[in-house]
């Protein structure tokens, strides 16, 4: 699986990181803008200005952890693709759970396996899905014998045209 929209390897770290980042900074802003306003004391303007603050206050902490977690998992996957010369679905696999056995370090080896456990089910997922899609869309591009055709135009049916 060739994917020539992307980055060579070193560059597709900072490439990965910054997206995550972008991702992490946009939906924490997201997220707790809507936690802002539920929290903050009645009236449009009270809630507006408590949904700013507290997003301006804890969105670049999101962002922070995705760009960790995308450095974490580029790296992976860069390493991944070296060690075993091919760049597949199961290197990003292994990558989230790589990246998840790593930064979940601090709470100790069972929070470390399990999150290793989880981020290989998200990417794994992700690939699933990835690679159906993939399957389906392909289909309407494969080539057709013309040789296999009907002789007979009136067995196209009634709509043929």
């Amino acid at each position: 699986m060739d994917e020539y929209a992307r980055e060579p390897c070193p560059w597709r770290i900072v490439d990965d990181t910054g997206g995550a980042f972008t991702l992490g900074l946009i939906g924490g802003s997201l997220f707790q803008g809507v936690f802002g306003m539920r929290n903050a004391p009645a009236g449009i303007r009270r809630r507006l200005q408590g949904g700013l603050i507290r997003a301006k206050d804890r969105a670049p902490m999101y962002g922070g952890q995705f760009a960790a977690w995308g450095m974490c998992f580029a790296c992976f996957d860069c390493s991944l693709m070296y060690v075993r010369q091919k760049e597949d679905h199961w290197n990003s696999i292994l990558s989230g759970a790589g990246a998840g056995f790593v930064l979940a370090a601090r709470n100790g080896p069972a929070a470390m396996v399990a999150s290793a456990f989880f981020g290989a089910t998200i990417l794994g997922f992700i690939e699933g899905v990835s690679f159906m899609t993939n399957k389906y869309f392909s289909e309407a591009f494969r080539p057709v014998d013309i040789r296999d055709a009907p002789q007979d135009p009136s067995a196209l049916g009634p709509n043929a045209s």
